[in-house]
């Protein structure tokens, strides 16, 4: 990724959206829920019918972002991490793509919901 494009994501504002106020929008199929958070996280569980693409691939090669993002077709991406923190910075990024995305915060927000977590797909 070049140096312009972030240095424009950091000034790029993105919506926040609580997973309580979102859910709807990924069980009816209006929004992709992705886990941003590097696949050694993901060991111990993603939130269901979350994508795993992570973070260092978005700002890398985009070998799994660049397919992915090719079969959005104009839904909403909601990015969550372990903090909050990634899935911000990669929000801005998408944002700033033109991408309508936003940072849900943590797995642990998804979790208070009741949303499930289930073992990562074997890879």
């Amino acid at each position: 990724m070049n140096l312009f494009k972030m240095v424009k994501a950091a000034f790029t504002a993105v919506p926040r959206c609580a997973p309580s106020e979102c859910a709807h929008r990924v069980r009816n199929g209006e929004a992709l829920l992705v886990d941003v958070r590097e696949p050694g996280e993901w060991a111990n569980g993603v939130a269901q019918s979350a994508k795993l693409l992570a973070f260092s691939d978005l700002t890398g090669t985009r070998a799994q972002w660049a397919p992915f993002l090719a079969r959005v077709n104009g839904r909403e991406v909601l990015l969550y991490c372990a903090s909050g923190a990634r899935s911000g910075f990669a929000a801005r990024l998408l944002v700033a793509e033109g991408i309508r995305a936003a940072n849900t915060g943590s797995l642990a927000d998804w979790l208070g919901t009741g949303w499930r977590v289930v073992p990562p797909p074997r890879r």
